[in-house]
Formats: structure tokens, sequence, C-alpha cells
């Protein structure tokens, strides 16, 4: 029988294509590899030239790889700015060789392929996970990154954040939560994500697991990589605008969480609620998303600007 989710491919392929984005292969190193999908003017352009259009990478979360997780965002932002989408490591193409499973090596990655490809500053946008990655990247490599947008996400993920989050969904472990492995456990944690109620054939649940969730002994490393101790964490001295752009009824990572911060990134930071939306905040309402999101981009190129 025909996997459902594997079928759409071709199909997103040729949406994103018709958005000027194409899949592009970037070695990091030896034994290191990132696929991203980069603008086509990128790809044609001459080396040392800069574009034409500011520079904004939509970086995943744990839930699925980078285009399935910014599909909608792609085409929204792709006529007014040149549209970077990697897929982090262990997820659609990406591996590496390396034990190291921290954040902060996935910062380091995306970092360096984003170099590889001529980008010089751009805009970092996070969710979940990815925005945990964008921050790690925001904090190492200040010149690279002009602004930060992060949705259901926080700098580090604390022991104290994970034990409340665990105890008010009723999980034992992260990893029990965002590396399902039933077509019921799935559907346990996209309906938790979600504000509305969404009706899925359980036949989308079996194969989007088959598909989504592979290289699950490296992510379960990465899920462990991903939760520090609270003496570990301190608050990074951000020099960039950063932008927290949350889905109000989030049960993963409730509101209070986005408040607080709100409140440990001082000035620099701004904050935009988006009602009737959980976790999945950018898919469940997605115009509403890009619309906030486009908004926040427009106001950073009107301040440069003015100066």
């Amino acid at each position: 029988m025909v996997n459902f989710v594997a079928a759409l491919r071709p199909m997103v392929r040729w949406l994103m294509k018709i958005a000027g984005v194409q899949p592009y292969t970037v070695e990091i190193e030896p034994g290191t590899v990132m696929n991203f999908w980069v603008p086509l003017e990128t790809l044609k352009k001459k080396p040392g030239k800069k574009g034409d259009k500011p520079a904004v990478v939509l970086v995943q979360g744990f839930f699925s790889d980078g285009i399935m997780t910014w599909l909608f965002q792609a085409f929204a932002l792709s006529k007014q700015y040149s549209v970077y989408i990697p897929d982090l490591l262990f997820f659609g193409g990406s591996i590496t060789d390396k034990t190291d499973r921290s954040p902060r090596f996935q910062a380091e990655c995306l970092a360096a392929g984003l170099r590889k490809l001529g980008v010089e500053r751009c805009t970092v946008v996070g969710f979940s996970y990815g925005g945990t990655v964008a921050f790690k990247m925001a904090e190492l490599h200040a010149d690279l990154v002009e602004a930060v947008v992060v949705s259901g996400s926080v700098i580090e993920r604390t022991d104290s954040i994970n034990e409340t989050m665990l105890q008010n969904l009723g999980y034992s472990s992260v990893s029990e939560l965002l590396l399902p492995t039933s077509a019921k456990g799935l559907k346990r944690l996209i309906s938790l994500a979600s504000h509305k109620k969404l009706w899925l054939p359980d036949r989308f649940y079996k194969d989007f697991l088959e598909v989504m969730y592979t290289n699950r002994k490296e992510r379960g490393e990465l899920l462990e990589a991903f939760v520090i101790s609270n003496k570990d964490f301190t608050v990074p001295n951000f020099p960039q605008m950063i932008h927290i752009l949350w889905g109000e009824n989030d049960r993963l990572l409730k509101l209070e969480i986005a408040q607080n911060l709100k409140g440990q990134l001082g000035e620099n930071a701004s904050f935009k609620g988006i009602n009737k939306a959980g976790h999945l905040v950018h898919l469940e309402r997605p115009c509403v998303y890009s619309r906030c999101l486009k908004k926040f981009l427009a106001s950073l190129h009107e301040d440069k600007a003015q100066k």
C-alpha cells in the first residue's frame, strides 16, 4: 500500500519550486552534511555578490522536517525575502558521524552551512526545539544573526521547565512525548499540540510516523542533550531584537513561559500572542502567524532604513 505522506513529497517539491525554493545539500565538514531548501537566486548568483532580498532562516521543531514544518511560511515570505529552510541533523537529509547531540552543535552546523551558502546576515525564526537552536546561534554568531523570532520555545530547556511540562501532560519523559512509537501516541501528541480538534484518518498517523520518525536512536540522543540542569543555565546577553510569537492556548509550553521569557530577555524583546492556537501555532493559524511575522520583519528593515 502506498504511503500517503511519502506520496506527498513530489507535490511539496513542485510547490516549493513555484515558491522559488529548491533542495540543496551542503557539506559542513567531512562526515556532516545538511540539507537546505534554498532560494533559486542563491544558487544562480555569482560568488561574492550579495542577494537583493533580506535573508530569513526558518528552523523546524521536533515534529517533522524543515519543509513540512514551514510550508505555509515559505510561500508567504518568498516574494519579499530569501527564505532558507534547513533540515536539522537527523531530520530530512541531514546527518553527521560526530557524537555531539547538543543544540549548540546544531547551531554551529547551521551557521557554517549558511555561511557556505553566502548568507552574511539573517533573521532566524525557530519553532520549539528549533527556537533553542536559534537562540544558541544568535548567542554564538551575533555577526550572522540580525534578529530572532521564536514560537513555543525557550532559551534552554531546563529541568524545571521540562518536569513541569511532563507532569502537566502526564508523560514520564520528553522522549515518550516527542518520539511516539505508535499511531495512537502520535495522535495524542498532535492533539496536545493543537488548540482545535483535528480529524485525520488513522492511516495518516501511521504513514506520518513511518516517514517522519526515522533516526530514532539519534533523535533520542538529541532529546537527552536538549534538557539541561537548572544550575547550568544563565541568560545570555543577546544584542539582537527578539520577537516572541506564541499560541495563546499552548498546552506544551504555556503562555506563562512566554511571559517569563520576555522578562528574561529585557527591553530587546517583544511579544505577540495569537489566540485560538496551540503549540503548532504556525500550522493552525498560518495566515495570522505569517502576517505577524511579516510585520516584525518589516519593522526591522524600517528601523535600519531610518538609521
